[in-house]
């Protein structure tokens, strides 16, 4: 880290300190300037051979789709269901932009949040932009979520009780799926679980400008993200299920977690988000995560608010389930 600190940087905790400077030391170009191809190379997570929370049984699994198959993987916890029957579960949806992410750097949390909850984790690898702009993406999560309630039987889990959630795009993508499936009379998630999800495509609220600058993503990173996922050619505005913040309403969506940190250019948006499904009368839970910035979620054994924030997302599924 250069020695004239950002002005950020004293609300940052320890933790957050410490990937901070690992970051500024080793991403020496934007992610913009990188290019999406060495972007994911450079920070690819590898898949651990031995992971932090052991299960007995993960599963690699190909989901099909209008598009042909695309892969995932199903978290079964060890123990029981949290309750009778058949298991819940939870569907995953990574982040990294709609550019980057992978199964492997989401496989830790997935774990921990299987292992903690009781509920099977059912992490999905959808296409990426540039490649595949708006809307691929979404008519993967679609589609999965169609495949996985027909499948749930022969996985021995419950098709009727089945959540949606993600971090940063997947979290994004989470919310689109939710009001994709409100629209059309379809079979809805019965929680989503939103974690500094990318919902606007404004820019303009302060957290843009206050951390233009914040450690992983910072604001320019994140527009160039946007352009990539909605495609060179495309003009004029974008719909809601590309940026749900421009739904109408938020009438009639699933109960909400909504988890933001306080470093992200993303954190007013996603709080903003919060707040408009409550107004629409939405059940919400909004949970402000200070010292960490963008990422943290996923870093399970780096950041002790990640622990914080797994057992949440777990309390908050077990709630689920019982009620």
């Amino acid at each position: 880290m250069n020695e004239a600190k950002p002005p950020y940087w004293e609300r940052l905790d320890p933790d957050a300190r410490s990937v901070a400077r690992f970051i500024a030391e080793t991403l020496r170009e934007p992610v913009r300037e990188l290019g999406a191809e060495v972007a994911r190379k450079t920070l690819a997570t590898p898949p651990s051979e031995q992971p932090l929370t052991p299960l007995d049984q993960v599963e690699s699994l190909t989901v099909a789709t209008r598009s042909g198959g695309i892969g995932a993987r199903l978290y079964h916890p060890d123990g029981p269901p949290p309750a009778a029957g058949p298991r819940p579960t939870l569907v995953y949806l990574h982040g990294g932009g709609f550019v980057l992410g992978t199964l492997d750097g989401v496989d830790e949390v997935c774990r921990a949040i299987a292992a903690r909850s009781g509920w099977a984790v059912f992490s999905l690898e959808y296409r990426l932009a540039p490649e595949n702009p708006y809307p691929a993406a979404l008519d993967d999560c679609f589609d999965a979520f169609a495949w996985l309630r027909r499948s749930a039987p022969a996985l021995g889990l419950d098709p009727d009780t089945i959540a949606v959630g993600g971090d940063s795009a997947g979290g994004g993508l989470a919310a689109a799926l939710c009001l994709k499936l409100r629209d059309l009379g379809l079979v809805r998630p019965v929680s989503q679980v939103l974690v500094y999800p990318a919902v606007d495509d404004t820019f303009a609220r302060p957290s843009w400008t206050e951390f233009a600058d914040a450690p992983l993503l910072t604001s320019k990173d994140a527009r160039w993200c946007w352009e990539q996922y909605i495609g060179p050619d495309r003009t004029g505005e974008v719909d809601h299920y590309a940026a749900p913040m421009r739904a109408a309403s938020l009438r009639d969506l699933p109960p909400a977690l909504v988890l933001t940190a306080e470093v992200d250019p993303l954190r007013d948006d996603a709080e903003a988000y919060a707040e408009r499904l409550r107004r629409d009368g939405v059940e919400v839970t909004l949970t402000h995560y200070a010292g960490v910035f963008h990422g943290f979620f996923t870093e399970v054994g780096v950041f002790a608010k990640t622990d914080e924030a797994v057992a949440q997302v777990a309390r908050h599924l077990r709630g689920v389930a019982d009620a």
